[in-house]
Formats: C-alpha cells, sequence, structure tokens
C-alpha cells in the first residue's frame, strides 16, 4: 500500500507523469492537498483559481504541454489567462483529483492527512478544509516538544493521542531548519521541501526507514512558485 500525502500538484512541470505514475500503482490512497484542492476547482468550473499564482504554473504548463498545446499565459491578479481549459485533463486525471480522500485512518489508529486539525474539536466534525490547509497542529506539537526538552518535562502530550501515529506534510521541514522527516511526540512530518528546494521523501510507517530524491533544484532548472 502506497498513501500519498497530497499536494501532487505544485511547482514544477511534471504533474502529468507523476499522476499517470501514481495510477499504476493498485494500493494507493490518495490524500487532498490545498494546491489539488485548488486544482480540483479548475476542473469543476473551469476557472483558474487566484492561488495557482502559488505553485500551479507548474500544473499548468504540465497539461499545456501533453494537450498539444502552447506554454501561452498570462498571469493577473486572479490566477493566469490561459488557453487550457479543464477538458484538457484526462478524465482518469479528473477522477484521481476528484477523488481524494481527505484523510486516512488505517487499523493500527494512525492517522495520515496533509495539514493537520484542530485536536478541540472531534476529528470527524473538522471542516473540510482544516485537513489541508491547517499547521497549527504540527506547529504547536514541535514547539511544544522544543519546550518539555529544554525544562526536561516528561509530561505526554496529551491532546493528539487520539491516534498513535499521525503523518503529514504541508509544513516543509525545511522551515525548521531540516531537510531530513522530523518526528515530535507522535507526530512525523514529511513534507521535506519538495515543493520548494528540498527533497521529496518516501517513509516505510512500521519501520520509519526512509528514502529521499536528489534536491529538486539539481532536477529542474526552475521552481514555477
Amino acid at each position: 500500500m502506497l498513501i500519498q500525502l497530497g499536494d501532487v500538484t505544485d511547482c514544477y512541470p511534471d504533474v502529468y507523469e507523476c499522476v499517470e505514475t501514481l495510477l499504476t500503482v493498485i494500493n494507493l490512497i490518495a490524500i487532498k492537498g490545498n494546491h489539488d484542492d485548488w486544482f480540483c476547482e479548475f476542473i469543476s468550473t473551469d476557472f483558474h483559481p487566484q492561488y495557482w499564482n502559488h505553485g500551479g504554473l507548474g500544473t499548468l504548463t504540465s497539461y499545456l504541454d501533453h494537450a498539444g498545446k502552447a506554454r501561452q499565459y498570462k498571469e493577473t491578479g486572479r490566477g493566469y489567462k490561459t488557453a487550457l481549459i479543464s477538458s484538457d485533463v484526462p478524465v482518469t486525471h479528473q477522477n484521481f483529483f476528484m477523488r481524494q480522500q481527505l484523510h486516512h485512518v488505517d487499523e493500527h489508529s494512525r492517522c495520515f492527512v496533509h495539514g493537520g486539525f484542530k485536536p478541540e474539536v472531534p476529528f470527524y466534525l473538522q471542516r473540510p478544509e482544516e485537513f489541508y490547509w491547517n499547521r497549527t497542529l504540527w506547529d504547536n506539537t514541535y514547539q511544544h516538544q522544543l519546550f518539555t526538552q529544554s525544562c526536561n518535562d516528561s509530561d505526554p502530550f496529551g491532546y493528539v493521542s487520539e491516534f498513535r501515529e499521525i503523518y503529514l506534510g504541508h509544513t516543509p521541514t525545511t522551515n525548521y531548519g531540516s531537510k531530513q522527516p522530523l518526528n515530535a511526540f507522535n507526530i512525523w512530518n514529511l513534507d521535506t521541501g519538495a515543493g520548494h528546494s528540498g527533497l521529496l521523501t518516501i517513509m516505510d510507517v512500521n519501520t520509519k526507514e526512509y528514502w529521499q530524491s536528489d534536491p529538486v533544484m539539481e532536477l529542474y532548472e526552475k521552481n514555477m512558485r
């Protein structure tokens, strides 16, 4: 089984190929990221969302290339003016994005989510966008761990104990000075900055062994964010 933590669409021009590869994975669980949600908006409305300016150019050029259209676009205050229309996106790709899950909880009480959630709100009563926009779950947990380490406080961090482990992305570990996955209490952050200038990481959650790509800036000439 492969659990993909979201943001397949972001700032590099191989989005089409990434989706094609993921579609070959038989036991795939695809989690929705905030960038994926913007692409779903485009698929549903043919409107290029304003926030496509944050990495959407890679997605745009990828699908323009595979539609046989020139890479012609104009950045506006509300996204891009371009020849790409939603019907240029293959139906298999549209279905992939429209069927992404907000979260996945396995039989071992491990939770997989793109961004996070509010611990003070019952998990299944969260607003959908919380799962792919939240950053406070990770940041508060990480900062609390630093605090307890600094004062030798061994009290458990109880408010996330509903799950045995939580795996998320969205907030790059490079923001915290690391290009490796970070662990804070029972939360693992696997976003090692591939949407910027870091690396892409895959982890065996049973053993915590992980593998990483080369730095993306060595693989691509330009970041389209």
